[in-house]
Formats: structure tokens, sequence, C-alpha cells
């Protein structure tokens, strides 16, 4: 017997669950993320951060093209599959992501030029290139498990292995090999996430029956991954050719500074993560069913929390940014320019990123289009600013500021162009913009303001939470209608004669 679609309501309620459950990942993360960023600025300094940051773009942006768009790629497979043999298609992707990864890695093993543009680098340096098909990998995985709407697997695996193995191995390192302890503390981190991620995988599909790697067939596998292999990574590299560029043009110290900004400020995005890995398979299974107005409520719901989230986060950690920053090390002070307008470009983004998850199934080849076009011009922008701010003799803070500009910017063009085709594909209108933001936000930066004249350690300790407190109440009462609130509720039913057709009535 056919099992019956689910209906909005049902979906509106897994994505909640869903973003409820790697939310919690997201506050595991930040209290991993911090103690990194504070070992690695105060034990090991902005010139080596700066080193390893460069390092890390690369090896992360290969890892991205090599795991070929399965991130997201892989539901729509799953859902077109045979369901019996589920792990077959899942080994198809691996077996490419592994094949590719390898290539990958000999290559800048042989060229490691490009993972240290400033030439300084020791043997152990180069081992980094060991981490592309542990990431490659661990994305398939975790694709696989989203697909089951297992999050849990998501939040142990990125949100409390990785964080806190880079966290204590970089502290330990430091007595060890100081001069490769940042390197050598995220390699063990990319497989001890892979490890937790596979466990439950194998639990969940275990090993493929009947398997064998057919060339023609992984062929057109590749070449239909292909353009959404290329916009996962420039999506991904939109928030990480900052770094490359100042990598190039500025020296490793302002790059560190750079980083310690953008991995603060990227806190909020991953809230954007937080709803990805549920919204792919519900929106693959709308499209079967050709249920373009739910798709469309879908995202501009997603959408509408990710921004009021983001927001809120957002003034919760610039205001204070001078404080924020100092936590590192004083050097990083400089860095705080660079913080709010990473800060920013994150809550435009929003707008992007959500429709963005419907577009690869639907317009791949145009969101493709898009996603070149927005990193094109954020280089132009990256580059000009680098070159504005030598000929004018100023200081090397302010690159880190352009760069910054430099994203917000691209990242709002594509907001309004993205926003934009999947309102025509879908005809229906996607707007994620409420007036309630400006309401709720007013007394964020009011209270925000009065902590400033704290001492740094009470305007961190007691303001961020304030803020918090300041902007959570007003978005709620006014922001927040019932179906927002289906966010914040634990045992979820699933309606379906009073949220969508019936299950007899949604039957061909």
């Amino acid at each position: 017997m056919a099992e019956a679609p689910r209906t909005d309501g049902g979906d509106i309620a897994a994505l909640a669950k869903g973003g409820r459950t790697n939310f919690l990942g997201f506050l595991l993360r930040l209290a991993a993320r911090l103690p990194f960023l504070f070992i690695a600025g105060r034990l090991y300094g902005a010139e080596a951060l700066g080193r390893f940051a460069s390092a890390l773009v690369v090896v992360e942006l290969a890892a991205m093209i090599c795991s070929m768009g399965e991130k997201r790629g892989l539901a729509q497979r799953l859902a077109e599959a045979p369901d019996s043999r589920p792990a077959n298609v899942v080994f198809d992707g691996i077996l490419i992501a592994l094949l590719a990864s390898l290539v990958a890695g000999l290559f800048f093993w042989f060229v490691p030029a490009p993972l240290f543009p400033s030439g300084n680098y020791t043997d152990l340096d180069r081992l980094i290139v060991l981490a592309i098909p542990g990431y490659a990998l661990t994305e398939i995985v975790l694709a696989a498990q989203a697909y089951r709407f297992d999050i849990g697997t998501t939040v142990r695996a990125r949100a409390v292995v990785e964080p806190w193995t880079i966290s204590i191995l970089a502290g330990a390192f430091y007595f060890v090999i100081p001069d490769s302890g940042l390197a050598m503390a995220y390699l063990a981190s990319i497989y001890a996430g892979l490890l937790t991620a596979l466990w439950p995988f194998f639990r969940t599909y275990g090993l493929p029956r009947g398997w064998r790697p057919h060339p023609v067939a992984m062929t057109r596998l590749t070449v239909r991954a292909f353009p959404l292999a290329v916009a996962d990574a420039i999506e991904w590299g939109t928030r990480r050719l900052d770094i490359f560029v100042l990598g190039l043009f500025a020296a490793p110290a302002a790059v560190g500074v750079y980083y310690v900004a953008q991995q603060v400020a990227s806190l909020p995005q991953k809230l954007k993560t937080s709803f990805e890995p549920i919204l792919g398979p519900v929106i693959t299974r709308n499209l079967k069913e050709n249920n373009y107005p739910a798709i469309a409520r879908q995202v501009c719901q997603v959408g509408f929390w990710i921004v009021a989230a983001q927001a809120g986060i957002a003034l919760a950690l610039g205001i204070p940014g001078e404080g924020v920053m100092g936590l590192v090390g004083p050097n990083f002070v400089g860095g705080t320019g660079a913080l709010a307008f990473l800060l920013a470009a994150e809550v435009v983004a929003a707008t992007a990123v959500v429709p963005e998850a419907a577009l690869v199934y639907m317009a791949r080849v145009r969101n493709l289009a898009i996603s070149v076009a927005t990193i094109a011009l954020q280089a132009v922008l990256t580059v000009t600013a680098m070159v504005v701010v030598d000929r004018m003799g100023l200081p090397e803070t302010y690159k880190a500021a352009g760069a910054a500009a430099a994203l917000m910017i691209a990242l709002g063009t594509a907001s309004f162009v993205k926003s934009r085709l999947l309102s025509r594909i879908l005809g229906q209108s996607i707007n994620n913009w409420r007036w309630a933001l400006v309401w709720a936000a007013a007394p964020a930066i009011i209270v925000g303001v009065l902590a400033t004249y704290l001492p740094e350690w009470a305007e961190l300790a007691f303001g961020i939470p304030a803020i918090l407190l300041a902007y959570g109440a007003m978005i709620w009462r006014y922001g927040f209608g019932p179906e927002d609130r289906v966010l914040f509720r634990r045992n979820l039913e699933q309606p379906a004669a009073e949220t969508g057709p019936t299950a007899q009535e949604s039957r061909p």
C-alpha cells in the first residue's frame, strides 16, 4: 500500500524538529569554538593562525568539490532510487568522492604553494592534505543520515567531536610540535568526526549488496552532479575567498586577525546549516508531488527563522565587538570593523541561502550561473579594496574590513537575485522580511550601547545576554505567529486535517 504524502504542516513540524536539534549543535559548537580561538590566538599568535587559515581554505574547498554535491544531491538520488538498496546509491557517491579526493590530495602534496602562499610551512603542515578525503566522506555520510531525518549524528560529529578535538589537541600539540600544532589538530578532528558519523551510518544503511562500480554509470553521475558540486563549492567559497585573497595581498598576521573575526561571525551562519540537512529531503519530496505552494511556504518559513535568529546573534556579538575580539588577544581588536561587516553579511545572506536549497533541484544551471557571478563580484570587490588600502597607505586591518565589506555586498546581491528567480519558478512570493525585525532590533541596540559603558568583563558577561533577551522578547511578542512558534514546541503532532489535505485527498 502506497504511503500517503506528508502534509505541509507535517513538513513544517519536521523542519522545526530538525532545526531545533541542530540548534543545540550550534550552541555546542559555540562552546567548543571559543576555546579553540582563545588557544590559537593566545598560544600560537596571529601569524601562525593566518598560515593555518590560508591552508584550511584550499583544503576544505577541494573537499567540497570532491564531494560532488552529495551534501544536497544525495537526497534527490535516494528519492529517485529503488528503496531496496539505498546503501548502493550512497556508496556510488562515496567511491567517486574518494577517488577525486585522492587525486586532489596528491596534487597539493606535490604543489603546496596554493596552501601556503607565504611560502612558510613545515613537512608536518603538508600532511593537512590528508584532510581532503576525510572531509568529503563525512559530508556524504552525514547527508545520507539527514535523508533519514537523523540530525543527531550531524550534531555529534560537527558540533561536539570535531570542535572539541581540535580545541583540546591544539592546546596539547603546542607543547610538542608548536610549529605544526594547528594543522595536526585539525587533521585529527576531521577523522574523529568521520568515525563518529560512520558508526550510525553503517547501522542505518549497512554495507552495499550486489554493488559493483560501473564506469559509465558513475561518469553520468559525475556529469549530473557537477553543477551542484560547483554551486556547493562556490556557496562555501564565498565565505573563504576573502581569506584566500587576503593571503595574497596581506601579511599572515592580518589574515589571522580576519580569520578570528570570520569564525566569530560565522556562528550565526551555522544556524542556516541547522535547517539545511532536513530542508533538502522535504523539498525533494514536494517536488515529486509538484507541490510548489508548499515549497514556497517552507522556504519563507525557514528563511524568517534564520533571519530572526541571525539578526539577534549579530547584534549580541557586534555591539560589544571589541570585547569579543579582545578575548582572543589584544592584537585581534583591530579586526572589530571586519567583524561588524561579516555579521551584517550573514544576515543579508539568509535571503539567498534558503531559496538556493530549492534552486539546486529546480534550476541547477541558473543557480550555478548566479553563484559564479556572485563569487566573481566578490573577487573584484575584494581585490579593489586591497588595492585602495595599499594606495592610501592605510593599516593592514583596513584590508580585513574591506574584504568583509566586499563579502557583504556580494551576498546581498545574490540574495536579491536568487529569491526573485525562485519566486518566478514557483509562481509564489518569496519574502523573509518582516518589520518586526526592526522593532526587535531597536531595544536590543539601546541595551547594547548602554552595556558598552560597563567594564569589559561585565559588558561580555551581562551585556550579551541582555541584548539577546531584549531582542528575543520583542521578536517573540511582535514577530512570531503560531507557525513560527512551532519551532519551540517539543512534542509536535503532524495534523493532516488542519494543516493540509487529508491522506485520502492526497492520493492520486
